[in-house]
């Protein structure tokens, strides 16, 4: 059985509104990655939880599709998955009610009927996808 565990840290000073802070990864691909309330809420420069859960469910997915593809015999020549998380009230606080899958595919020698079964499979199996307490749309075309 493999089991890999991933880490990220954030650091956060001052207060909800007016506090700030900053994200990094295992990786170093963030690297003290500044967020705050403007970043999340507003459209001032930085990241923020949505915005990388959005990144995440959009890589997971496309990898589960691909995987999911190669093993129907299928060989996927492109894959663009873009997410669309949405946060909205819940009560005192927030909460993530919807991701929304929006993907472009190529993948020749595969109908219409064949690729929905196996991109709703890849859906619904892609980790992220099991994570996410919320609902999971997926728009897709074939090309």
């Amino acid at each position: 059985m493999a089991v890999f565990t991933r880490t990220a840290k954030a650091e956060w000073q001052g207060t909800g509104k007016e506090g700030k802070g900053t994200l990094s990864t295992q990786s170093g691909v963030l690297s003290a990655t500044p967020y705050g309330f403007n970043t999340r809420f507003g459209e001032q420069k930085g990241t923020n939880p949505e915005e990388l859960i959005a990144a995440a469910h959009a890589g997971c997915f496309s990898m589960a599709l691909a995987f999911a593809l190669v093993g129907a015999g299928f060989t996927p020549t492109r894959i663009a998955t873009s997410a669309a998380v949405t946060i909205e009230s819940d009560g005192p606080g927030f909460r993530i009610s919807r991701s929304a899958l929006k993907l472009e595919a190529t993948v020749p020698n595969i109908d219409r009927a064949q690729f929905q079964k196996i991109a709703e499979g890849a859906k619904a199996g892609c980790p992220v996808s099991k994570a996410l307490n919320a609902d999971i749309t997926l728009d897709w075309t074939l090309t």
